[in-house]
């Protein structure tokens, strides 16, 4: 669990500024990208980048948890149906699988990082409470607020891990 939330923790220093700004400007879609850090910038400073960084790290790793042990486990259960080791191509199908499935389970993270970085400034949630968060949501919106966007979540990071995994897959067969 160290190495993954390593990873995640060190991946998510530069994700997290990214995502602010990506998020803003799609709530904001008359200002330039420039506009919105720059309005981050002065109004927050540098720690407005970082609103979210605790509840995106809090998404990552249980969503890595569930992700990898799937694949693998998939995979595994491929190659003993079929009698030999999956190829690379049916990698990525359990690689979609395992990540469509990673996505729907920490969806609530999800939707609650999203509502800590569009916070304004100095309310309840720009503290970054992700428990206050999720509570927040399921009052107000109940199970369909927490699962807010899920298909399209599972869609793309079920396309995500086709392609990602699948081509580990394949450069790892290839370097063996």
């Amino acid at each position: 669990m160290n190495s993954v939330g390593e990873c995640s923790h060190v991946a998510c220093l530069i994700r997290v500024p990214s995502e602010v700004v990506k998020q803003r400007a799609q709530v904001s879609p008359s200002s330039s990208t420039l506009q919105i850090l720059s309005r981050i910038l002065y109004h927050e400073g540098i720690q407005g980048l970082y609103r979210g960084y605790k509840s995106t790290v809090l998404r990552e790793i249980p969503f890595s948890l569930v992700q990898f042990p799937l694949w693998e486990s998939l995979k595994d259960l491929w190659s003993w149906k079929q009698g030999h080791v999956v190829d690379s191509w049916q990698s990525a199908v359990c690689g979609a699988f395992a990540g469509g499935f990673a996505a729907a389970v920490t969806t609530p993270l999800d939707v609650a990082k999203t509502k800590i970085m569009l916070a304004k400034a100095g309310s309840s949630n720009a503290s970054g409470n992700v428990l206050a968060a999720l509570g927040s949501i399921w009052r107000t919106q109940g199970l369909l607020g927490l699962f807010a966007g899920v298909v399209p979540r599972m869609a793309g990071i079920s396309l995500g891990g086709f392609i990602f995994l699948g081509t580990y897959e394949k450069t790892r067969q290839l370097l063996l």
